[in-house]
């Protein structure tokens, strides 16, 4: 049986679709380079109210270094980013993407960073993907040209007991809110809640 403190773990399926109207930050012709972009995707879960950050929680990816793609890379990565239920209770939790261009001499340089607060991602109904465009920002907070495209899908809630256990164990579920069902097309409407 779980216990009471158990969690409900979900994988968010994250897909860095692409970026649109990157600028380049070659400084002169001579050190002029092409840009050589990737993501990073870091997800930042809640502090506690007493202080406390879980940063062990923190998950990092990166996409493919996109070597053709230039002011408008495309990659079409997929990373599932596993979540927690209080990822979506808490109003600070976000996903920080950070875009970098590789360079061959100076090591990577930052192009911009976007936030996905929780609230824009919301609690979709499983399986149902939601398109998500961000505008880049400057390291000091300025809004670039940049933008960038993702899509996330939520796939179905896994118990933290469950997934530390080989085993499989039946579990109850209680409903938190009860949604109104829609009616279908065609179908009398008598005034009655269903």
């Amino acid at each position: 049986m779980l216990d009471s403190t158990s969690q409900n773990l979900f994988s968010l399926e994250l897909t860095v679709v692409s970026a649109q109207g990157l600028k380049s930050t070659a400084c002169s012709s001579l050190f002029s380079h092409r840009l050589r972009p990737f993501i990073t995707v870091t997800t930042f879960p809640p502090c506690t109210s007493s202080g406390g950050c879980y940063y062990k929680n923190r998950h990092v990816f990166q996409t493919r270094v996109d070597d053709q793609g230039g002011v408008n890379p495309t990659w079409g990565d997929k990373f599932h980013v596993p979540i927690d239920d209080t990822f979506f209770a808490n109003r600070y939790s976000c996903i920080i993407l950070q875009l970098f261009t590789k360079r061959l001499i100076a090591g990577q340089s930052q192009l911009g960073w976007c936030q996905i607060p929780a609230a824009d991602i919301g609690l979709p109904p499983v399986g149902s993907v939601r398109q998500l465009s961000y505008r880049l920002r400057d390291g000091d907070g300025t809004r670039t040209q940049g933008v960038v495209n993702v899509t996330v899908k939520l796939e179905a809630p896994v118990s933290a007991a469950a997934t530390t256990h080989d085993t499989c164990q039946p579990v109850i579920g209680v409903p938190v809110s009860m949604r109104p069902r829609v009616m279908e097309m065609g179908s009398p409407y008598n005034g009655q809640r269903i």
